[in-house]
């Protein structure tokens, strides 16, 4: 799985690693901020959240436009730098005046501008470390990889956020409204590191630099590329487009639902869903007992994929530590008690489950491509839509019963404890839109990036982006829906219904895609 992949993978993904885990930290928390600090109802909290979402995933178009002309590494520092600028601003506690309201627009402002610069072009230099022919067959897996790599950022982040915000209210007797700053002012810090990173180990990617800088004094593309990707009619262009057009237009849907992660999913988390937990369930909120079980399952491989012995005794050894820690911890439960759940820190099963699954993942389709029946990205896209449906009627099972949203908050607030359900039901739903997110997201970055004609593909990485920008936008429907207090159960239920026409409509013009793939 790690092997034969290019050096400068690891280094651009590190790098975004730094990057993803100062924005998911912010993110975790960004709703719940907007409520607390400045008091706004959930529908007024949504539009403002989904708003940002969208900046952050449409500035990348215009961030494509610019590497096209000025390069991929330029503004790739740059980006870099403006996000600073915004996180520094967002973590200034001015309260909740015009004032602040002002301040946090423009800080939003910059770190959408700052991610659009950086996102879709670090991206784009990684699919450029495939154009070679020795590593091409390995696109699929090393998106993978990328992708899981700066999971491992965010999956730390609902942790880290609720943390610090616990110190800034208990040491230093800060208010909860402005102990938020303290967790965006951690977003600061790791671009610090994610820009030493992009730095340090720049020797494993400068080719793909020094290519750029070549076709940009030539105006043709560097010797290498041309070998690798044959030149296209304008017909082909075309037929190209249309059909990343169309992909593009499902993703949007997908976003639109998988984002409730930090909109409706976070409401339910707060409002519906048990605030302790204890026994074996408990574990599941220290992210240290995921690590370890994540430890474990890359462990696993280690032995089963290992040539030499030493490999696999390594593997062995880990197992046996992990196994201990966990075994530890679980004994120290009953001195430990409930422990509290809150709301931010259900967000940090997507990431750890995509870092556990993605070796799963990347061996079970190695293993269907040796026998001939790897499905094609298309399908597998397809195939990620029906999956993130099946997520949200999960949902709506465990809502039945439930009050009406609004219904619910009052209660809360008028210091009622109205019916909550176990958190199983968002723990198992984050597995579910985990598996969905695998079969797309990765997949559907490795299609942009391999079916792109060769002069647009920042901007076509960057159209990628603007649809994921339309579908966070969206993202304030249910939301919406939440503050107009309609049934849980008809808001799953429109997720799950235009998750599952999305999906016919992949299997419907299927052949055409696979055609240019």
């Amino acid at each position: 799985m790690f092997e034969g992949q290019p050096k400068g993978l690891w280094a651009l993904a590190l790098a975004n690693t730094g990057e993803r885990f100062g924005y998911y930290t912010m993110l975790a928390v960004f709703l719940l901020y907007l409520q607390a600090n400045f008091g706004w109802a959930p529908g007024t909290a949504s539009i403002v959240y989904s708003t940002f979402l969208m900046m952050v995933y449409f500035l990348p178009v215009i961030g494509g436009i610019a590497a096209d002309r000025f390069g991929f590494g330029k503004m790739v520092t740059t980006g870099i730098i403006i996000m600073f600028v915004g996180y520094l601003v967002l973590s200034l506690p001015l309260g909740g005046n015009f004032v602040a309201v002002a301040a946090m627009g423009v800080a939003l402002l910059l770190v959408s501008l700052g991610t659009g610069l950086f996102k879709g072009n670090l991206q784009v230099m990684v699919g450029r470390l495939y154009d070679a022919p020795e590593f091409a067959d390995k696109r699929d897996s090393g998106f993978s990889l990328f992708y899981m790599a700066i999971n491992i950022g965010a999956m730390f982040a609902p942790t880290a956020a609720i943390k610090i915000m616990d110190y800034a209210q208990q040491s230093l007797g800060v208010s909860e409204a402005d102990s938020y700053h303290f967790a965006f002012a951690v977003a600061c810090i790791s671009l610090i590191f994610s820009i030493l990173i992009y730095y340090a180990f720049q020797g494993t990617y400068r080719h793909v630099i020094a290519n750029e800088k070549k076709n940009a004094a030539t105006g043709v593309e560097a010797d290498a590329q041309k070998s690798a990707v044959p030149e296209l009619s304008p017909a082909e262009t075309k037929e190209r487009i249309v059909c990343l057009c169309l992909v593009f237009a499902v993703v949007i849907f997908f976003w639109m639902a998988f984002h409730q992660n930090g909109n409706t999913l976070t409401l339910f988390a707060r409002d519906f869903t048990q605030t302790t937990s204890e026994g074996l369930q408990s574990m599941a909120f220290d992210v240290t007992n995921l690590v370890a079980g994540i430890f474990i399952v890359y462990a696993l491989f280690a032995i089963f994929q290992s040539k030499t012995l030493k490999g696999k005794g390594v593997g062995a050894l880990i197992i046996v530590g992990a196994l201990s820690f966990l075994f530890y911890k679980y004994n120290a439960l009953e001195a430990a008690g409930a422990v509290d759940v809150k709301a931010p820190i259900f967000q940090q099963f997507n990431p750890c489950y995509v870092v556990a699954l993605t070796p799963v993942s990347v061996a079970l389709f190695a293993w269907l491509g040796r026998m001939g029946k790897e499905p094609s990205s298309p399908k597998k896209i397809g195939l990620g839509m029906l999956v993130a449906a099946s997520a949200f009627c999960l949902m709506a099972v465990g809502s039945m019963g439930l009050d009406l949203p609004l219904d619910q908050a009052a209660a809360i607030k008028a210091g009622t404890e109205p019916m909550r359900v176990s958190a199983n039901w968002l723990i198992s739903t984050y597995l579910v839109l985990t598996f969905a997110e695998l079969l797309l997201s990765p997949i559907g970055i490795s299609f942009v990036s391999k079916v792109a004609p060769p002069k647009y593909a920042g901007l076509m990485m960057g159209l990628w982006f603007a649809a994921t920008a339309v579908g966070n936008q969206l993202v304030m429907v249910p939301g919406l829906l939440w503050g107009a207090n309609v049934s849980l159960v008809v808001i799953w239920g429109v997720l799950a219904g235009i998750c599952l026409v999305s999906a016919l409509f992949i299997f419907c013009i299927l052949k055409k895609l696979e055609k240019v793939s």
